[in-house]
């Protein structure tokens, strides 16, 4: 599950499992108790596919800890290093610093809509999951890859083991390729496929490109992203981690990345300057 091999798909993704899921909701009630609702639509090794493998992975780290999600995360590593705005419910402060969201037009102007829906702000959230919700910042999130980027430490305080650390940034799925996908639902996402002619793979964590990248992460860095346009890398071999934050729908927006290599390149250049 670590590795998105498990079988587990999201629909925006997976044009079968949008099909599968249209076709229970035209059955009764009855009827659809018969058929699960978060299917494999391969098996388990077969190939790669981001799916909701995280969230069952926040189950087990939860009965194995004994502890509500967002209260092991706390614990374990938001309070250790400091990151006092990364939380799964915020205070009514950080709500208010809570940037707004966007969503990009097709004669390519944005337009502002609201991040949550009013009934969802009045109510915190019962359970919690492995993978999203979360609210943080660009300098929050700076310090958990810094604290990767250092082999699970930062300032004296050590949250994993540098060979927890090491086996993320491996690659785990042996000859699967990874990180293309395909859109179902264009206003949410566009195509994905951030490296073109790259080998890509995934550890247990990131998605790891096997070449470098020219003037920019080289090979053996790692990465990944958040639906908004939130991306991040890791680059062991150079020493750098960065984070690189919008608020705007659908993901892999063509303007957003344009921004962001044109950020990555210029972060390499000023390193090669000196």
């Amino acid at each position: 599950m670590l590795t998105h091999t498990a079988g587990f798909t999201y629909r925006l993704w997976d044009a079968e499992e949008l099909r599968y899921l249209q076709s229970l909701d035209k059955l009764s009630v009855a009827e659809r108790g018969k058929f699960t609702r978060t299917p494999l639509m391969f098996d388990p090794g077969e190939r790669w596919q981001y799916g909701p493998n995280i969230d069952w992975v926040g189950k087990i780290v939860e009965s194995i800890s004994g502890e509500p999600l967002d209260v092991h995360y706390r614990k374990n590593i938001f309070d250790p290093l400091g990151m006092k705005d990364t939380a799964f419910v915020i205070s009514s402060e950080q709500r208010a610093r809570e940037a707004s969201g966007h969503r990009r037009l097709p004669d390519g102007t944005l337009k502002a809509e609201p991040m949550e829906r009013e009934s969802k702000l009045q109510a915190a959230p019962h359970t919690f999951s492995g993978g999203g919700g979360i609210y943080s910042t660009a300098p929050d999130y700076l310090t958990l890859l810094r604290t990767l980027l250092h082999g699970g430490a930062l300032d004296g305080v050590r949250i994993l083991r540098p060979e927890t650390v090491a086996l993320m940034g491996q690659n785990q799925i042996g000859r699967v390729e990874a990180g293309i996908l395909k859109t179902t639902a264009p206003g949410l996402s566009n195509d994905v496929d951030f490296f073109p002619g790259i080998s890509l793979k995934w550890g247990f964590g990131h998605m790891i490109n096997m070449q470098p990248v020219a003037e920019a992460r080289s090979a053996g860095s790692m990465t990944w992203a958040g639906l908004y346009n939130t991306y991040y890398w890791l680059d062991p071999k150079r020493r750098i981690a960065a984070v690189f934050m919008t608020q705007v729908l659908p993901f892999a927006d063509d303007r957003a990345l344009r921004a962001y290599r044109a950020f990555e390149r210029g972060v390499y250049a000023a390193v090669k300057a000196g």
